[in-house]
């Protein structure tokens, strides 16, 4: 679903005026591997199981449940539903058994359907902000940016 919208984010980038040497690699880029909806969601579902279960979640172990989630995430871009795979892996860090792991991920297949939309839209929209945020960056380096950069150009015929 996040590749889906490649077409969709390149329009954008062009519309924002962005460099096309930089955004037609960071968005075919990030949409493989910038998936931090899917971090999120594992992240979200096992601190909730944790709760729910009277489990102590320090902060520690906490950053370390969002560090690991980000790089699983990225190994689960273009598999539908891939980062709900991944929960049973973040559960084991909080010592709850595959039994009640997979009752989570039960959860969030019924909540798939939501879910798995507003991941897409934050996997989507933060490719275009990252790459936005690095070319503006790099014309306020050089002194470049002006104030009219940071409208949209109007529709871009393809």
């Amino acid at each position: 679903s996040s590749a889906a919208n490649i077409p969709v984010n390149l329009n954008l980038c062009k519309r924002l005026g962005l460099n096309p040497d930089t955004y037609t690699i960071s968005i075919p880029l990030g949409a493989t591997i910038n998936m931090a909806g899917a971090s999120i969601t594992i992240s979200v579902l096992a601190l909730a199981a944790a709760h729910t279960l009277g489990v102590s979640v320090d902060l520690p172990t906490a950053l370390l449940l969002c560090i690991v989630s980000t790089v699983g995430a990225c190994g689960a871009s273009g598999v539908a539903g891939g980062s709900l795979l991944l929960i049973p892996v973040a559960c084991a860090s909080f010592g709850i058994g595959n039994d009640i792991a997979m009752q989570v991920v039960g959860v969030g297949f019924i909540i798939s359907i939501i879910e798995d939309a507003c991941e897409t839209a934050l996997n989507s929209s933060s490719d275009v902000l990252f790459t936005a945020t690095a070319e503006y960056a790099s014309r306020a380096r050089k002194g470049t940016l002006k104030a009219e950069d940071m409208v949209p150009k109007e529709e871009v015929e393809e």
